[in-house]
């Protein structure tokens, strides 16, 4: 005669596993599936974005870490990695494909240009792409090496990973976005 055992979640350690299931949080499974499923939108302009197409060759290959899949639609991606000198007209359209891109979206900066105008302090180069929209992982070096560029996927997949799901919807966020003037 089989007994009948009442499992309560919230009393089992994370990860609880026994013989034919397994129990785990659904923001968990959902920062899982979002980490290693990156969508990144490529924004290269100059020798950074060279070194973004050497992480994505064989020899580095991108593709191992779920980001295989190139979008050069904003409405597809959701990884902004902005590579290169960005000019200051630029800016309204480096804006413009971010506002563009779906929730949850995240943004990497790659190389010196991009973070602070690099070796460029002219009136026409951007010193900084944070002064346009908000910028989640900071890549350095002129150019950065692959290995720096497959370091900085990793520190977004755990942003990603370790998001909470009600983060985008939160006040903090909105505050956030609010000091870009994005609505």
């Amino acid at each position: 005669m089989a007994t009948s055992v009442t499992i309560h979640p919230d009393n089992k350690p994370e990860g609880f596993e026994g013989e034919g299931f397994m129990l785990t949080r659904l923001d968990k499974v959902i920062g899982l599936a979002r980490a290693n499923s990156l969508w990144p939108l490529p924004f290269a302009t100059s020798c950074c974005g060279i070194e973004f197409m050497a992480t994505m060759a064989s020899h580095y290959d991108l593709s191992r870490f779920g980001s295989e899949r190139l979008s050069f639609s904003p409405r597809q991606a959701d990884l902004l990695m902005v590579m290169g000198t960005i000019s200051k007209k630029m800016g309204p359209i480096l804006r413009q494909v971010y506002e563009q891109m779906a929730e949850p979206k995240w943004v990497l900066c790659m190389g010196a240009c991009a973070s602070s105008g690099g070796i460029f302090d002219t009136y026409s180069v951007l010193q900084g792409i944070d002064r346009v929209i908000p910028v989640d992982v900071y890549i350095p070096g002129c150019p950065p090496r692959p290995e720096q560029v497959l370091d900085g996927i990793l520190m977004i997949q755990e942003l990603a990973k370790n998001e909470p799901i009600n983060y985008r919807t939160s006040d903090r966020y909105k505050e956030r976005l609010a000091k870009y003037g994005i609505a």
